[in-house]
């Protein structure tokens, strides 16, 4: 009964609700080399260094509710370092069509498609969004075996995804920030692999989200459920970068409002004061998760004390992407934006 429903509102909501066109259609990465300057140097400089390290895949990765040197955390986190370094290296590149970095990002890419298994928790998987970037930037340029291979793989896992969010259940995490990762992801992995008829489940869960996470005044459900602008960040983010994804499909999602007034935009706005200085905010100390204390108490940086307005930088980068008024909050924030937006604008 649930999946019927499902497919009448993503019926409806595709063919009689208008699509937000307001961008052009533009390609995975906007910036061409010309414009990458020192940004690019430093880059290449850095991955000097890592040229000959090996992948180092694995099949299952966790550190989701698990403290360091717990379980699988450390290996976990080890093992993702991994997904920059293929990112980075498709970004240069794209900058400078050297095949030596193809090369790197390629095999990067290959092994951790035939090694590791998907496990559908966004949040030890939100990483990999380093992956999607990277098979988009270097699709062009895989052999067809490769490229088959790997679509395969991302198709697969963008359906998992999408049939469990065809059965989710009352539970919070089918509307916190736990949701706005999963939408982030499966809207990349369409945006990536061109497949429309996901694209559309992709925006019909992202306004889905809006709705279920944003009120109408900007504040999300995360700042309710852990008192803590770090998880207003952090679920505001994946959501932004859906966004830009849905961009270079000519689509205007960040303005994309309800009936009742809630938008993603309205979101950054209602974080802006915190962000500047002009509000402060004492972090989790009426949070209803119990897993935030244990991080306090383990002395995990950002679980405590004061909200930081500088770890809000990287956010406010991605959302100057969709509202260039925000960049010198931006700047003032983080001085040099993310390498990724540099390098590719998205």
């Amino acid at each position: 009964m649930r999946t019927v429903a499902w497919r009448a509102l993503l019926y409806f909501l595709t063919v009689f609700v208008s699509v937000p066109s307001a961008f052009a259609v533009e390609p995975w990465c906007r910036i061409t080399s010309p414009q990458t300057g020192p940004v690019l140097t430093s880059l290449v400089h850095q991955l000097e260094r890592e040229r000959n390290r090996l992948p180092a895949p694995l099949p299952r990765l966790h550190t989701e509710g698990t403290l360091p040197h717990e379980g699988l955390y450390d290996e976990s986190v080890e093992a993702k370092r991994d997904l920059p370094l293929m990112q980075k290296a498709a970004l240069v590149w794209h900058a400078t069509h050297d095949s030596a970095w193809f090369d790197v990002a390629r095999r990067y890419l290959l092994a951790w498609v035939t090694t590791y298994h998907p496990s559908f928790n966004p949040i030890d998987e939100t990483s990999f969004d380093a992956l999607i970037d990277t098979y988009a930037i270097i699709d062009s340029a895989l052999l067809p075996a490769d490229r088959t291979l790997v679509r395969a793989y991302l198709e697969k896992w963008a359906s998992g995804y999408d049939d469990a969010m065809e059965h989710a259940d009352s539970h919070s995490t089918w509307r916190n920030n736990w949701q706005s990762h999963r939408v982030k992801l499966v809207t990349m992995m369409a945006v990536a692999l061109g497949n429309d008829v996901l694209f559309e489940k992709a925006r019909l869960l992202f306004r889905k989200q809006i709705m279920a996470n944003i009120a109408p005044n900007g504040e999300t459900l995360d700042f309710r459920e852990r008192d803590a602008l770090h998880y207003v960040v952090y679920d505001l983010q994946p959501l932004i970068q859906a966004a830009l994804a849905a961009r270079t499909r000519g689509e205007d999602w960040y303005h994309w409002t309800t009936d009742q007034g809630a938008s993603l935009a309205n979101a950054i706005g209602w974080l802006r004061p915190y962000v500047s200085g002009e509000k402060t905010h004492e972090e989790f100390v009426h949070s209803v998760v119990r897993f935030d204390a244990l991080r306090a108490r383990a002395g995990l940086k950002g679980y405590s004390g004061m909200f930081d307005p500088r770890s809000a930088g990287a956010l406010y980068w991605l959302a100057s992407e969709l509202d260039p008024s925000l960049r010198a909050l931006a700047e003032k924030l983080l001085a040099v934006p993310a390498t990724f937006i540099s390098l590719c604008g998205q």
